[in-house]
């Protein structure tokens, strides 16, 4: 390991360690807090307020860093691919692989938090439900709403959708400027140079909100358990708990039957034995929590496995970059949750914006620094639900991305052996017919 690279794992531990120690710090704190707020209404909602108000300044600038965030890193990770003309076919199948992946963690995400409802459990419909937008609180015919989907990824104004929050559009805008930037050669340098120095510089910014993100989270912690008092413990943790349980399930589905069933279709070996050989890249991933850090010990664990240099060298590291199965699912399953608490009913059109919103975020994600933090406003921002209500499960969101992050090297690693295969079936020479 390099001494940059055990630098910023040393600093990743360290921010690990901050997040836990501010998380048992607002909980403990939180358990006496409602005994020791004044008994007076307007005295305890103001102590409230200030107590939750670091807190509230988390989520400000989190929603405030979603709209340069998106565009920096969706240019910068879709150009990094280099001309898409050229990918040949070992990038394009990579390419196909990966967003496949994506979708059906996805899809096994919304299903699983859909048949569990773990939001739902002893919930009542709070009193701000009133206050969303309205856009939640009015189902659209089906047709309708589809095409609204379909209309937000082409905004008529860039401009307008970036300052209504259309995140769907924002991402679809970008990734097509990235993927033609790209193909301009020297022509787009120029260009690609700025978006590189600004998504670093924006990179450095959400470096700073990260470092502040415990004590934001701490705070929100003890308001909310100062506000919900025995209601907390008798509602709120039973639904956290479930939340976990249904992440962890949809992570594990994922690991255990889809990616294995993929390998297995395509080399028609026994899936298990293969991740057995990776697993000192599974338990590197989930002891540092980042795909990049873990790419090394990935790249040896595939060598060890027979995966040809060639393969390896160019799957492994686009994976590490583009490919964020575990991400992508904790996502949908942590706005879907929250909707559920909220009592909102999402529309089938919402759920198809989470769908495409949490797939396509993830081509960008992988360089930021606790990127399911970030990439959870930026899906609520999607479907219109206040970043607000996320702060309860940010509480569990440093435990959460060691799963997560185990998974997405999964996938990566189940990548590598399936397009190996395809191209050495695609370089075994023809059979000569017999005279």
């Amino acid at each position: 390991m390099t001494d940059d690279r055990a630098t910023q794992q040393r600093r990743a531990n360290a921010l690990v360690a901050f997040t836990g120690a501010a998380v048992l710090v607002g909980g403990l704190l939180g358990y006496f807090l409602p005994d020791w707020l004044p008994t007076d209404d307007h005295a305890r909602a103001q102590a409230l307020l200030v107590i939750g108000f670091p807190g509230d300044l988390l989520l400000r600038m989190l929603k405030m860093i979603v709209v340069p965030l998106i565009v920096a890193t969706m240019i910068v990770g879709v150009s990094s691919l280099g001309d898409i003309r050229k990918a040949g076919r070992i990038g394009g199948r990579t390419i196909i692989y990966y967003a496949a992946t994506t979708g059906m963690a996805v899809l096994t995400g919304i299903l699983l938090v859909n048949i569990i409802e773990p939001g739902v459990v002893g919930a009542s419909v709070p009193e701000n439900v009133s206050a969303l937008p309205q856009s939640l609180q009015q189902p659209k015919g089906a047709l309708e709403a589809i095409l609204d989907v379909v209309r937000g990824m082409f905004p008529d104004n860039l401009i307008a959708a970036g300052a209504g929050m259309n995140v769907l559009g924002l991402i679809v805008f970008s990734i097509v400027l990235g993927a033609v930037l790209s193909t301009m050669g020297e022509r787009g340098r120029p260009v690609l140079r700025f978006f590189e120095s600004f998504n670093e510089a924006i990179m450095k910014i959400v470096h700073l909100i990260v470092w502040y993100a415990p004590v934001g989270i701490a705070s929100l912690l003890m308001a909310r358990m100062g506000a919900a008092g025995a209601d907390f413990w008798n509602v709120e943790v039973k639904q956290l708990g479930w939340y976990m349980t249904t992440v962890i399930s949809g992570l594990g589905i994922h690991v255990l039957i889809t990616l294995p069933l993929i390998y297995f279709l395509f080399k028609r070996q026994h899936p298990f034995r293969y991740l057995w050989g990776m697993a000192q890249a599974l338990l590197t991933a989930f002891s540092t929590a980042s795909s990049s850090a873990t790419l090394p010990v990935t790249m040896e664990c595939a060598k060890n496995n027979k995966i040809s240099e060639r393969t390896a060298g160019f799957v492994l590291p686009l994976g590490a970059t583009i490919n964020m199965d575990g991400t992508a699912l904790y996502e949908a399953v942590a706005v879907i949750f929250i909707a559920q608490s909220l009592g909102v009913e999402l529309t089938t059109a919402q759920m198809v914006v989470i769908f495409f919103t949490a797939t396509l975020a993830a081509i960008g994600a992988a360089g930021i620094p606790e990127a399911g933090l970030v990439m959870m406003v930026i899906v609520l921002t999607a479907v219109g639900l206040p970043p607000e209500a996320a702060g309860l499960i940010l509480a569990v969101d440093w435990f959460l991305d060691r799963f997560r992050t185990a998974v997405n090297v999964a996938g990566d690693s189940i990548g590598a052996a399936v397009v190996d295969h395809l191209e050495q079936r695609n370089a075994e020479p023809a059979p000569v017919a017999a005279a």
